[in-house]
């Protein structure tokens, strides 16, 4: 009935050069999103919950370094792009976790802007589900809940 051809049809349809392109933008998509993962940017996929392994994050962003100098002027612009853009927001992500202090883990991004903006206008919201804090520790979460993007 309908002749566009569907995601996994397309790649067994893709020439050699094209597939290998996929596969290349593939591998390097999941090794970014394992290092934000990492970074505590992203929730995990199947707990939602957040964790931070700095020297593993380290450890991926090092691997994407390496193949963006062993690739270098062999890559299609697309794909040379695709490396360059994910390694500098792996970077800048990078800087951000390492300076940031490890603390609780922070909520996970599928709550939406109004629902963080309320929680954070309701200290008392902390401290009724029963966690005590200090009017300090409250105006840092105020300022999490704040960062540009």
């Amino acid at each position: 009935m309908n002749d566009t051809p569907v995601p996994g049809e397309r790649l067994t349809h893709a020439s050699g050069q094209e597939n290998m392109s996929a596969r290349f933008a593939s591998m390097v998509v999941q090794q970014t999103n394992l290092a934000l993962m990492l970074l505590g940017k992203m929730p995990h996929p199947d707990s939602g919950e957040t964790m931070r392994d700095i020297e593993g994050a380290k450890m991926l962003i090092d691997q994407l370094e390496m193949i963006e100098l062993k690739t270098r002027g062999n890559l299609e612009p697309q794909e040379e792009r695709l490396l360059k853009q994910s390694l500098t927001a792996l970077r800048m992500a990078f800087v951000e976790a390492v300076d940031r202090p490890a603390g609780p883990p922070q909520p996970a991004p599928s709550a939406s802007a109004g629902e963080s903006a309320k929680a954070a206008e309701r200290p008392e919201s902390s401290t009724a589900a029963g966690q005590t804090g200090s009017p300090a520790s409250e105006e840092e979460s105020r300022k999490k809940f704040s960062k540009k993007y």
